[in-house]
């Protein structure tokens, strides 16, 4: 027992003087900037008022972003989204995964206790007792009942690297979850602006086609009268034809827009079909001053809400981690063991305390040559942190440049939408008094379609202006994490499994 005792004594000091492997993880340089600068810009309304921050977004719960629209139809597609899409359900198995693998590591930590009972039947061969060949030799039974326990002793912190690793990893496809949660109610709400924007714009394309119908009747009754040449009827028709033709052409736009709602639901595009609605409270003309506000934030706060930063920092400690459990390996490790039990050739027997057996052990392992395998997994894991640091920094730089592009596309839009809104008026005015002039004989059919064509051109971009700003905000939540407060809660139906 004297060795044993000397190695348990060995094994003590090296616990009590031992460390973590894994080197200490310095937060990556990255330059976050004070403010954002877009934000200092203020925004304008087409009125030229400037954008408040919408009151309702503050008290909105955590997460539900899309509640400061207003809209109920987008927040029944978001529900539904949430509840039915399947990349959500994959990156939700994949936490469970995750967590599993966690479970796995952290039950390095514990004793294993294995138990066992069993009988056995046989007759030894004469040469194996030692007796001369032929010699009987009688057939006996066995019967064993043991338990046995094992415990590796974390030296260096192999295990807790482990577990730590592991952690990380569930931490980090919790992020994951949370950014493809995000990127599913972002794209579901994008659609269906775009979708209510198209709706828009074959509303406008209705009253062309409806106004060349009538310009069509009007010109054939005067060609019949004589009062105008073929050339003005042919021409009417032509126009006829093609505003049908850009109506046709829209509607299969729309149709491709509701069949890819319909994969972000979880239906098949066969079974889901989207109520025409052009005036979307949003989407409504005039409406422009409805759209809510985002507040833009610190830059440093930035890192804290995104969900893919988050996941890359998870990353980074996994890796770190990693690195201590590959150092951890190529230095002793040490095994502790018990065994006890009772073995008799009577059943009856196999409990008795004169059939009693145990086994005490203590085994460190070194390894002395391995072919530079555990040197090379040790490269390969700081290589990893490497890339995952990198990795980081990227995610950090398109997360801000995200922010600034949507920041200056709503700037930018807004200075449009008031030019468009100016344009739609006078186009209006136009193809009013152009219809009366022509309607006294003083002006061309030439003068009155360009006004009409003029007038369908700018309505149909100032819907396709208010769709746009609606899908630039929702881009806009989206770069800043979807939240304005705390990092968002996994939902119910993945944090209780």
């Amino acid at each position: 027992m004297k060795p044993l005792f000397n190695l348990t004594l060995m094994a003590a000091a090296l616990v009590l003087a031992g460390c973590s492997m894994a080197p200490v993880l310095q937060a990556p340089e990255v330059a976050v900037p004070v403010a954002f600068k877009e934000a200092a810009t203020p925004l304008q309304a087409a009125d030229g008022s400037l954008w408040q921050v919408a009151q309702p977004a503050e008290a909105q719960p955590r997460g539900q972003w899309w509640l400061v629209f207003n809209d109920a139809a987008l927040t029944t597609l978001v529900d539904e989204a949430n509840g039915a899409n399947a990349n959500l359900s994959a990156a939700a198995a994949r936490v469970r995964q995750a967590r599993a693998i966690a479970g796995i590591a952290q039950a390095q930590r514990s004793v294993k206790v294995d138990a066992g009972i069993g009988a056995q039947r046989g007759r030894a061969s004469t040469t194996s007792l030692g007796l001369p060949d032929g010699a009987p030799v009688p057939v006996g039974n066995v019967f064993q009942a043991q338990l046995s326990a094992s415990y590796e002793v974390d030296l260096l912190g192999r295990v807790a690297n482990s577990v730590n690793a592991a952690q990380a990893d569930a931490s980090a496809s919790e992020a994951t979850y949370r950014s493809v949660l995000l990127a599913l109610q972002a794209d579901v709400a994008q659609n269906y602006f775009r979708l209510r924007a198209t709706d828009a714009e074959l509303a406008t394309l209705a009253k062309n086609v409806d106004l060349r119908v009538q310009s069509v009747k009007v010109n054939q009754s005067r060609f019949d009268n004589g009062d105008i040449g073929e050339f003005d009827l042919v021409r009417a028709k032509s126009e006829l034809a093609t505003a049908r033709a850009e109506a046709i052409a829209l509607s299969r736009q729309r149709a491709n827009l509701e069949h890819a709602l319909a994969v972000l639901l979880g239906r098949p595009a066969a079974q889901f079909t989207a109520a025409v609605a052009p005036a979307a409270p949003l989407l409504a003309a005039g409406a422009e001053t409805t759209l809510p506000a985002i507040p833009a934030g610190m830059p440093s706060t930035l890192l804290q809400r995104r969900p893919d930063v988050a996941a890359a920092q998870r990353a980074m400690v996994a890796a770190n981690a990693r690195i201590g459990e590959a150092r951890a390996a190529m230095f002793p490790a040490l095994s502790l063991s018990a065994q006890g039990g009772g073995a008799s050739s009577a059943l009856s027997n196999m409990l008795q305390w004169s059939s009693r057996s145990w086994l005490l052990g203590a085994l460190m392992s070194l390894p002395l040559i391995d072919g530079g395998r555990n040197k090379a997994n040790v490269t390969r894991s700081e290589a990893v942190l490497e890339e995952s640091v990198a990795n980081y920094r990227q995610n950090v730089l398109v997360a801000f440049a995200e922010v600034e592009d949507n920041l200056s596309g709503l700037r930018i839009l807004a200075s449009q939408a008031e030019q468009v809104d100016a344009g739609v008026q006078y186009a209006r005015r136009s193809a009013d008094l152009a219809q009366k002039l022509y309607d006294a004989g003083r002006s061309s059919y030439l003068d009155l379609l360009d006004a009409q064509r003029n007038l369908s051109l700018v309505e149909r971009n100032a819907a396709q202006l208010r769709g746009e700003r609606a899908v630039t905000t929702v881009a806009l939540i989206r770069a800043l994490g979807g939240d304005w407060g705390n990092d968002q809660p996994l939902p119910p139906t993945i944090a209780q499994r």
